[in-house]
């Protein structure tokens, strides 16, 4: 995911426990841990650009992916998807409606699904009328997803961008020397 991807990060949280600063992400093994996935499938999502780390991608051998709140917060929805039979396919799309959407309260958002198509909801009239229609099987409050998330990560340190910058240099100081 890139910065441009339409989340809206002032909106996305409200109490101010975690950082908004776009150059604070989370390590891979973190990411991993609090989206309840293993890292070869983390890198496998950023691999084929399910889900992209949107602070910091990697570079090469040895260098760290940090993702943003909101990456880790997708990475547990494509996990609760899958976990409940939606193809690989259906999820992308479901990504990408979440992007383009743009929306600025994912808490407010119904993932609902047949099984086979994933529809994304924004009221709980969308939710019956889908309802009534015969089309959801389940649904995905997001918003108690994003309060998992955040409840993973409190004990979790973040890292900003800056700090990773200067330790990466040292390493090569060191090394050159």
């Amino acid at each position: 995911m890139s910065q441009n991807d339409g989340f809206d990060n002032d909106m996305l949280f409200t109490d101010g426990m975690i950082s908004q600063d776009p150059k604070v992400g989370y390590r891979g093994t973190a990411a991993a841990s609090a989206s309840g996935i293993s890292y070869r499938q983390l890198d496998y999502w950023d691999r084929t650009a399910l889900v992209q780390p949107s602070v910091r991608s990697a570079t090469g051998s040895g260098s760290q992916r940090l993702y943003a709140f909101r990456d880790i917060l997708v990475l547990k929805l494509v996990k609760r998807l899958l976990d409940t039979g939606v193809s690989l396919q259906q999820i992308r799309i479901a990504v990408d409606q979440l992007r383009s959407e743009g929306m600025n309260d994912l808490a407010r958002i119904t993932l609902m699904s047949d099984g086979a198509r994933v529809y994304l909801c924004t009221s709980q009239d969308e939710v019956i009328d889908l309802l009534g229609r015969g089309q959801g099987v389940f649904g995905i409050a997001v918003g108690r997803v994003l309060r998992e998330v955040e409840a993973s990560l409190v004990n979790i340190q973040s890292l900003h961008l800056d700090d990773m910058d200067e330790l990466a240099s040292r390493r090569a100081n060191r090394k050159a020397v």
